[in-house]
């Protein structure tokens, strides 16, 4: 379907009640992801669907394919998963940095069942633990050519029981003969493209998927413990890409740059799904995408050759852009979009005022999909990350967990409802496929965000940090962004978290974690006074500031502030403990979200003396005797 129904007009954040008084089920979404996939390549057969830079030093030199040929492909590949048993309900894992044959096989394994992308970067016991909830029995993962570390830690996975089959992706453009794979008892081992190669290119043989099924299963960053498996309906998937796809920010000239690793929701909806309801062509960058450093020295060359309109990244590869020099005609690029984390007051400024261009910030969760909040660059309201996405309802409760409302423009707990709101997290498998269950996290059809936001009168959200991520001053919450944006604002500085130090007069104090340029001469304490003497809050003066070589963040990009309240945690302990003899040892370690203590002595150490300085410490800790 074409025509106002599918694209009424979406421009202003008045238009979003006229919008909505067409029921969502009357705008004639195609049904699935495969639908939407075969609508592009019916609408736009010869069109440019994908351009794949091999890597950023090789961005001359792209493997494109049409929307007829990435949906022969996708046939193909599915054909092959259906013959190696995957079912509706049974999911296909997918574990590789991005290329062709990724994208591929996302799309294929949501034809013949769900995909289960994971990220790498979790440990092994996360990986096999992640397989056994969602039952994938199927492994789509880089071989040893495309990413050899990634590939080292199938053969123990496939050793324990969990896979029945392992297809192996080759890097973008490979050519030659390909590495000799390992057998595995029990397992077919093989290249996915030498076996897709001969499967129907035409049409998929099996059952299509309907807008009920599950179409993915995603994991939400594994900070604790191991990670949650979100998952997603074909609805929510179609539903969410539409919701972007219908705003007057796009259309099908537009396009867009890709980078964000498809285990990503932003890069599966905002960068694979979104663009195909318009027939935009995408450019996907190498396999390592924003994390190769040698993609920023290329990156505005990029933009002018491919004519860049749109792009999705976090705040830090903006933070590093503002200070890349423009070394070409940029133009094109007229929306880039923001997501994952919140985008800091600085950061948005400086790229702006070194660019030109406005960033488009957006909000949203994987349990809600992707995106349900985004801005707009003709109607700015400063501090808002946006207005709710049409069909989406947002509202504030009290912190409380009774879920009363908390009145228009009041401080609470976000809940979001409405078509893009997932079904539950996957927490086992049964005769009926996968087994879902809300986890305290959906209440009537409500999701709790978690996060602190308000919300205006015309639905502009307006983020107050975490929940988990206040920190308490002596009964005065401090929101940790207005730290952060203050110590952005030092021109060494590049990326900034802050978070709560353990003390025995507050209970928390702010502490910051900085990055700095790679030249920067600024020392510690000049940042902590700088900090000082500009952060708004008194109270939210930092106590410290740390420089890092790095920010530490989850497997799907997002600054970890578990691990840095960990270290200052320790560090505290450390210098109220260091006056006591025998003590040998002080660790800090994560515990259902929270941090615990373990501090280690030796038997001739004055125990109680030790218990006394810990029970000033509003933490869990214990100890632990030693010889």
């Amino acid at each position: 379907m074409t025509g106002p129904l599918l694209w009424p007009d979406y421009a202003t954040p008045t238009d979003l009640a006229a919008i909505e008084a067409v029921p969502l089920e009357a705008r004639g979404l195609p049904e699935s992801t495969y639908a939407l996939l075969s609508r592009a390549a019916t609408l736009w057969p010869d069109r440019a669907a994908s351009t794949v830079l091999p890597d950023a030093a090789r961005w001359r030199e792209p493997l494109r394919r049409t929307f007829a040929e990435l949906l022969a492909d996708v046939h193909r590949v599915a054909n092959l998963f259906h013959d190696l048993g995957v079912r509706r309900n049974d999911a296909v894992a997918l574990m590789s940095p991005n290329c062709p044959e990724l994208i591929t096989a996302t799309l294929a394994a949501q034809l013949a069942g769900i995909a289960a992308p994971l990220g790498a970067g979790l440990s092994r016991q996360h990986l096999g633990e992640l397989l056994r909830r969602s039952g994938a029995r199927v492994l789509v993962t880089a071989g040893p050519e495309l990413a050899p570390d990634m590939w080292d830690s199938v053969p123990a996975l496939a050793r324990n029981g969990l896979l029945d089959a392992i297809l192996v992706l080759r890097p973008t453009g490979a050519s030659g003969t390909p590495h000799r794979l390992p057998a595995v008892s029990g397992v077919r081992v093989g290249y996915l493209g030498e076996l897709a190669a001969a499967k129907d290119p035409s049409a998929f043989g099996g059952e299509l998927p309907r807008s009920a099924d599950l179409a993915a299963m995603f994991h939400t960053g594994g900070t604790t413990g191991a990670p949650k498996l979100a998952a997603h309906t074909h609805t929510n998937e179609v539903t969410d890409a539409w919701m972007l796809a219908a705003s007057s920010l796009f259309d099908e000239r537009t396009v867009v740059f890709a980078a964000l690793p498809l285990f990503h929701v932003n890069a599966l909806v905002v960068t694979l799904l979104a663009p195909l309801f318009e027939g935009q062509t995408v450019v996907w960058a190498g396999p390592s995408g924003y994390r190769d450093p040698a993609l920023f020295g290329e990156f505005w060359k990029i933009v002018e050759h491919y004519r860049i309109g749109a792009m999705s990244a976090v705040p830090t590869v903006y933070a590093v852009l503002a200070q890349v020099p423009i070394d070409a005609d940029i133009s094109s690029l007229r929306f880039p979009l923001v997501g994952a984390s919140p985008l800091p007051t600085a950061v948005r400024d400086t790229f702006q005022a070194r660019t030109g261009i406005s960033l488009v910030e957006g909000y949203g969760l994987t349990e809600a999909t992707c995106a349900s909040a985004r801005t707009s660059p003709e109607s700015s309201r400063p501090g808002s990350v946006g207005q709710r996405l049409p069909y989406q309802r947002v509202r504030v409760v009290a912190a409380d967990g009774t879920w009363e409302d908390r009145p228009v423009g009041a401080t609470g707990v976000l809940a979001i409802s409405g078509p893009t709101v997932f079904p539950g997290y996957v927490t086992n498998r049964d005769e009926n496929g996968p087994v879902l269950d809300g986890l305290g996290k959906l209440v009537d059809g409500w999701l709790d965000t978690g996060d602190l936001a308000r919300v205006d009168e015309d639905g502009f959200v307006y983020l107050a940090g975490r929940a988990k991520d206040l920190i308490i001053r002596g009964g005065h919450n401090i929101d940790p962004a207005i730290i952060e944006d203050t110590l952005l604002a030092h021109p060494q500085v590049t990326a900034a978290s802050a978070v709560g130090r353990p003390d025995v007069h507050a209970g928390e104090v702010p502490v910051a974690y900085v990055t700095l340029m790679p030249d920067a001469t600024v020392s510690e304490n000049d940042l902590r006074d700088w900090a000082s003497d500009r952060v708004p809050d008194r109270t939210a003066a930092p106590k410290t500031v740390t420089v890092l070589d790095e920010l530490p963040v989850t497997a799907v990009g997002k600054l970890y502030k578990l691990a840095l309240r960990k270290d200052a945690a320790r560090a505290e302990l450390r210098a109220a403990l260091d006056t006591i003899a025998g003590v040998r040892d002080i660790e800090a370690a994560i515990a259902g979200g929270s941090i615990v203590a373990t501090v280690k002595i030796h038997p001739s150490a004055q125990e109680e003396t030790v218990k006394a300085v810990l029970g000033r410490y509003a933490i869990e800790w214990r100890l632990v005797v030693v010889s």
